[in-house]
């Protein structure tokens, strides 16, 4: 893969959202370099995709050493015995989902940005709080970190937009709950990011579109 391939792709991405009567500009593109070696990372950074997201701590440590002119984020589900390992060292974790998990990371890093990740799929296999435990737990999170947002992933089968419609509807009920904005409304995939900027997604979390089909 070349920095022209993925800028061809970008392109494309960009035209899409352009479709959807959104300006490109201000709909942030997270690369999600999961399964993708590290020269796939530096060929993002050189198509000018300066945000990039990875699942596992493991895998994303390396590449962070390897790529240090990215703003790394953390996009997986994160175990509370791993927090000392990436507190302060990731720009934005997207996925915190307890109480639990956000008292760990402040003991570590009191002023880590982060996302409350909400299960509006209601699947088993997702991580993420339940809707309607959300607003109790983004109220927590904004006590002891620095709140940006909130994150969700559609469901596996069938249509997304109303999951991702009741991740808005969360969103602009927590700037309400804890008393300022919210700028950040991570939401849509390779799969369905159309229906999530229909919905008013601010972030998008694209691998294969932007990449192509992983190895692994």
């Amino acid at each position: 893969m070349t920095a022209e391939s993925v800028l061809e792709r970008l392109a494309r991405i960009s035209a899409r959202i352009a479709a959807t009567g959104r300006n490109p500009d201000e709909v942030a593109i997270v690369a999600v370099t999961k399964g993708f070696a590290v020269d796939t990372c530096r060929e993002a950074v050189a198509a000018g995709l300066h945000m990039l997201g990875e699942n596992r701590v493991q895998e994303a440590l390396p590449k962070m050493e390897a790529v240090t002119a990215a703003q790394w984020h953390l996009i997986g589900h994160l175990q509370t015995n791993k927090v000392k390992q990436v507190a302060g060292r990731f720009a934005l974790i997207q996925s915190v989902d307890s109480a639990r998990l956000a008292e760990a990371i402040a003991r570590h890093a009191p002023g880590q940005a982060v996302l409350v990740e909400v299960n509006i799929a209601r699947e088993a296999q997702k991580s993420g709080v339940a809707p309607d435990g959300a607003l109790e737990l983004i109220a927590t999170v904004s006590s002891l970190l620095d709140l940006q947002g909130l994150m969700g992933m559609g469901p596996s089968q069938g249509d997304p937009a109303p999951a991702f419609s009741e991740l808005r509807q969360l969103h602009d009920e927590a700037e309400q709950r804890v008393g300022k904005g919210l700028p950040i409304l991570s939401m849509g995939m390779s799969g369905d990011f159309d229906a999530a900027l229909a919905a008013g997604s601010t972030m998008l979390r694209l691998g294969q579109a932007l990449f192509g089909p992983r190895a692994t």
